[in-house]
């Protein structure tokens, strides 16, 4: 088995305790990308602006380690929140999936193809984290 090929991250220029991904046996494995200004670390405001950085960097980080958002397998959703009639019932989720949706048709991809998995939790990383999304993917065929 070879090793994984970690990729660092970088924030307000300095490297944080965790990697933002790895390429091991043809595949991407992204961790949590969130709505987080790599400048300011703070998070940016809403749900609506954080879903849009955190698929921006995806995206990103997504090329930069030989995939595209066409080659994801599996999205893990995680979102903070109060949910008594379930995460899809609520008006935050449905605030995000609107951005998501509209993010993946401008990239050319429809957003019900990809299997995801949706979580709530009381709190992520960061305070004022609202959403954070763990990716897999293949890597590119050779070109």
């Amino acid at each position: 088995m070879v090793k994984p090929k970690t990729y660092p991250l970088f924030y307000g220029g300095r490297r944080m305790h965790w990697a933002k991904g790895a390429v091991a046996n043809g595949f991407v494995f992204l961790a949590g990308t969130e709505g987080i200004d790599p400048e300011t670390l703070k998070p940016v405001e809403g749900i609506e602006a954080q879903t849009r950085l955190a698929l921006e960097k995806i995206k990103a980080r997504l090329e930069e380690m030989g995939s595209s958002l066409h080659h994801i397998v599996k999205m893990t959703y995680y979102i903070v929140g109060d949910f008594p009639e379930g995460i899809v019932a609520s008006e935050k989720y449905q605030r995000m999936a609107k951005i998501r949706d509209e993010f993946f048709r401008e990239n050319g991809i429809d957003p019900s193809d990809i299997p995801s998995d949706l979580i709530g939790v009381t709190a992520l990383g960061r305070k004022g984290m609202e959403i954070e999304i763990a990716v897999i993917a293949t890597l590119k065929d050779p070109e």
